[in-house]
């Protein structure tokens, strides 16, 4: 008689639920084995469910794929609410019907998988561009122009020139084919691929502001308004990367006695 440990690694070969081994395996009567059972028929079923959500992620990329268009590039951007830091934009141009395992709105992938999937966008990406407008520009042009300059830059530091863009809530005037969609992060696999490379990149700014500017916690807030940084304000003054057009840093900097750090 195998033992359990034998049969856990002949589970770990199937890869259908309809599989005929289950049906054999099912007659050892074991307690052990009937735990790895259910263990590997769940594993399989959640690599289903998730092929599943990938490929209905991917259904706008499928419609331009049949129209004879391959050189699809999603863009989105982070940063657009925070009190401190630049706005980051991505566009990602996919291989045809890549899918990657996790990849999704980045406000959807847990922290910890951040850089994983990251680096999975990396190793599968045709093209990556990445465009960043600080926060004088932010301040300058306000926020919403400020995110389509980024955008605009993201796009133009792709290796390869897209065929239509798929873009996050946003339409820009470029002589490119494209299409706006809500809520984009979520609904294309292009548009998330751009949301985590831009997540990932802006994360890593503010870790080197943080130790540029420490007493604002930039490295765990990423310049979003939160006590530690708000205390920050309060003990140390505004920064250079402060988004002086952003409340509450434009009353607090018209108030009498405050410092600027420079």
């Amino acid at each position: 008689m195998a033992t359990i440990k034998e049969i856990k690694e002949s589970l770990a070969k199937i890869t259908e639920l309809e599989s005929p081994l289950f049906k054999e395996f099912e007659k050892d009567s074991r307690s052990g084995v009937q735990k790895e059972i259910q263990k590997r028929k769940k594993v399989i079923q959640a690599e289903i469910d998730e092929n599943l959500r990938l490929e209905g992620m991917l259904s706008y990329e499928k419609e331009l794929y049949a129209q004879g268009l391959n050189l699809i590039a999603g863009v989105d951007e982070v940063g657009r609410g925070p009190l401190a830091g630049p706005v980051v934009a991505a566009a990602v141009i996919l291989p045809k019907k890549c899918k990657i395992k996790g990849l999704n709105d980045s406000k959807q992938i847990p922290k910890k998988k951040h850089r994983e999937v990251f680096q999975a966008v990396k190793d599968n990406a045709l093209a990556i561009g990445i465009g960043i407008m600080d926060n004088h520009i932010i301040d300058q042009v306000n926020i919403y122009e400020a995110t389509k300059l980024a955008m605009k830059e993201a796009i133009s530091q792709l290796e390869s020139q897209p065929e239509h863009l798929l873009i996050d809530a946003m339409k820009l005037d470029l002589p490119i084919s494209q299409t706006s969609i809500i809520k984009g992060d979520a609904n294309s696999l292009s548009i998330a691929a751009a949301s985590i490379v831009a997540k990932v990149t802006r994360d890593d700014l503010m870790v080197t502001y943080g130790q540029q500017f420490p007493g604002y916690d930039f490295e765990h807030n990423a310049g979003y308004g939160t006590a530690k940084h708000l205390e920050g304000i309060k003990q140390y003054g505004i920064t250079s990367i402060h988004r002086r057009s952003f409340e509450p840093i434009k009353s607090f900097i018209s108030e009498e006695g405050k410092s600027d750090l420079l």
